[in-house]
């Protein structure tokens, strides 16, 4: 019975995590990008304007010693205040070129400049008593021939750049403001676009896989785009394939199973009953009748058991160094005389030592399940033929029968349990359909690969492929 499904919420808490992170990772680079980019502006911008500052003041440092070395006094400066702004101006500005408007104009302001004579008394400027505004001006010689004749001091860009409000660095950090409120904007449509997106896939998916762990397999996820969700999707589809061929096999296992207990069940309630209406005398041949459909039974609950212990990985192998070619060998041997009456005739290639871990029972039971498959499909009068070649690293073993073959769309299907290919369960035509499931799973507890494929004789081709390991030291013993 299902459970209900419970409602998904209409907006993806994924979403709104991945909405939140991605904003708030861009809010902060933004504002440190801006911090910085303001930092480094406030400091670029103060450092040229100290650098355009200075250069000025020696300039008009030099042409003022030069005024002192042609007048031999600063008394024409005390007398005409105008005579200074001439100068200044002259001095910075050569030529009839005006000067530049704004922040570089406001760097050559007369006003910004303080002329003392080489006795430290003030030409032009402060007063003598104004100590404070002296010692936060930046003074430099005035020399002629040599001989210092004054000082000129300046105000520096710090104290202007206060003084006029900073108006260029707040302009230009006004600029930055506007662009680093788009790149939030910016930020924001993408996480929100973003986080949509993909919380809308998740949010299928995880409805999907709720309805799967529900039961129903059938629930697929569409596959968009070649990206990491869409991988996704596909194992996601994969495994829910996967989960409905596995019930689908279930199912059909359970009824195969209980179809084939019940016809040696049916044969044995059959047989009692005669006997107990005296149809049938209770005698030697009819108990050995009953006694052959308990061993089928037996056989078939053995068979059930071995795979359920390979499906476990509980089934129990003794490996160790074993010489294929002589177990091999020896079955064979010993099937000859059952194969000859069945009409089929045995051919077999086994050269020398081949050795790998084994064990020699279950592979004896590996050899007698392909013996009974080739006796009980194969036609009369049929062949067999078996070689064994050793190759680097692996040794194969090549198992090839006579007519009917099988369809190559069947191959894969052979050893699935209770297949059989004519898709008829008529007993007579073969075993319980377990043997070949059976030798699949013997090959694989021994490490090696069983493939089916068309024979060259008209029948069906085996090849097991085992690992191989070094001649064992004592292979002569052995043999």
């Amino acid at each position: 019975m299902r459970s209900p499904s419970l409602p998904q919420p209409a907006v993806s808490r994924l979403g709104i995590k991945l909405f939140a992170i991605i904003l708030a990772v861009n809010v902060a680079i933004s504002g440190l990008v801006f911090l910085a980019v303001s930092r480094s502006l406030d400091q670029g911008f103060i450092e040229y304007l100290d650098q355009t500052q200075t250069r000025r003041a020696e300039t008009l440092a030099e042409g003022l010693g030069e005024e002192w070395a042609s007048r031999g006094d600063w008394q024409w400066l005390r007398q005409s205040p105008r005579a200074w702004h001439r100068l200044v101006r002259h001095q910075l500005w050569p030529g009839d070129s005006p000067p530049p408007e704004g922040i570089e104009r406001r760097l050559g302001d007369p006003k910004d400049f303080v002329l003392h004579d080489a006795s430290g008394l003030p030409v032009i400027g402060l007063p003598p008593d104004d100590d404070e505004q002296a010692a936060t001006l930046r003074w430099l010689p005035i020399e002629s021939d040599g001989q210092q004749v004054g000082m000129l001091g300046y105000r520096p860009p710090q104290q202007l750049m206060a003084r006029m409000d900073r108006i260029f660095l707040t302009r230009q950090q006004r600029n930055l403001s506007i662009i680093v409120a788009s790149l939030g904007l910016a930020s924001l449509l993408l996480a929100g676009g973003l986080s949509w997106w993909l919380g809308r896939r998740t949010r299928g998916m995880a409805q999907a896989t709720r309805r799967l762990t529900e039961g129903d397999y059938s629930t697929r996820l569409e596959e968009r785009g070649r990206d990491e969700l869409s991988s996704l999707a596909h194992d996601f589809n994969v495994l829910a394939a996967t989960l409905e061929a596995s019930r689908e096999a279930r199912n059909r296992w359970v009824s195969d199973i209980a179809h084939e207990l019940r016809t040696p069940l049916a044969v044995l309630r059959g047989e009692i009953e005669a006997m107990q209406d005296g149809i049938r005398s209770l005698d030697q041949d009819n108990l050995h009748s009953l006694a052959q459909e308990v061993g089928q039974l037996e056989r078939l609950v053995a068979d059930l058991r071995l795979l359920s212990q390979s499906d476990a990985g509980a089934l129990e192998v003794q490996l160790a160094p074993l010489n294929l070619a002589e177990s091999l060998a020896s079955r064979l041997d010993e099937a000859g005389g059952w194969l000859e009456d069945n009409d089929i005739r045995l051919e077999h290639e086994i050269g020398g030592p081949a050795w790998i871990r084994g064990d020699t029972q279950r592979l004896r039971q590996l050899w007698n399940n392909l013996i009974d498959n080739t006796c009980a499909y194969t036609s009369a009068p049929g062949r067999l033929r078996v070689r064994l070649a050793r190759h680097p690293g692996q040794v194969k073993v090549t198992w090839e029968d006579s007519a009917p073959g099988v369809p190559e769309a069947e191959l894969p299907r052979l050893t699935e349990r209770l297949y059989r290919v004519e898709g008829s369960r008529n007993r007579a035509s073969g075993g319980s359909g377990l043997g070949l499931s059976i030798a699949t799973a013997l090959a694989r507890a021994h490490g090696a690969r069983m493939e089916a494929s068309p024979s060259p004789l008209g029948g069906l081709c085996w090849t097991l492929t085992f690992p191989a390991i070094e001649d064992h030291p004592f292979r002569e013993h052995a043999a």
